[in-house]
């Protein structure tokens, strides 16, 4: 069953005087293929999207008119780690470094002295502000699920334009996960430029 997430958490701190309130979450970690993303989202109080949730819990659908929604409504920052980067700093370091990049990436001129960055999982990125981290946020807190949405739309884009250029693969349908058709076709063709080396079975292989 379909969790929404709650805007309480941000109605909360706003009430403990806080002038600025980040969710960030980030989507990649599991695949073999691809940059990892991750998005920083300042939701707006008075135009909070309905329907927030963890991203891998609602439709394709319905992922992409939330997003939509985010982009028209709150401010946004989004940012990528390659894979070459990802195989150079690990995918810890490069998933810490991805959320650091989207808060800084912000639309806004001067952060407030009193920003709150709620950080889905349990594994805070280095930031320069009060970091929250919550197991499970991008399912319960609002402004952590509309990073994760909008992190994921992202992605999922970028696979589906590295599919039109490697076809061979189908990161359109697995967006880079180590599915059985995806490994078969590492076994056809070997790996492209995007695939991740330091990650099995690709550092068996090579």
């Amino acid at each position: 069953m379909k969790v929404l997430a709650s805007f309480e958490r941000e109605l909360a701190l706003s009430a403990q005087g806080v002038q600025c309130i980040v969710g960030i979450d980030e989507v990649g970690r599991g695949p073999i293929a691809g940059p990892v993303v991750a998005a920083a989202v300042v939701l707006n109080p008075l135009a909070v999207p309905v329907g927030l949730a963890d991203s891998k819990q609602i439709s394709e659908r319905t992922r992409h008119q939330l997003y939509g929604e985010i982009l028209a409504s709150a401010h946004v920052g989004i940012a990528c780690v390659s894979a070459r980067e990802i195989d150079r700093i690990n995918i810890r370091q490069a998933t810490l470094a991805a959320m650091s990049r989207a808060f800084h990436a912000l639309p806004l001129s001067e952060l407030p002295v009193k920003t709150f960055a709620l950080v889905d999982g349990n594994d805070p990125p280095p930031l320069p502000c009060t970091v929250e981290t919550i197991i499970k946020g991008d399912a319960h807190i609002a402004s952590i699920a509309a990073a994760s949405i909008v992190a994921k739309v992202t992605r999922d884009r970028i696979m589906q334009r590295l599919c039109a250029t490697y076809p061979a693969y189908g990161f359109s349908r697995h967006v880079g996960y180590p599915t059985p058709a995806h490994k078969a076709a590492l076994m056809e063709h070997g790996p492209c430029p995007f695939h991740r080396f330091s990650f099995a079975p690709l550092r068996l292989n090579g």
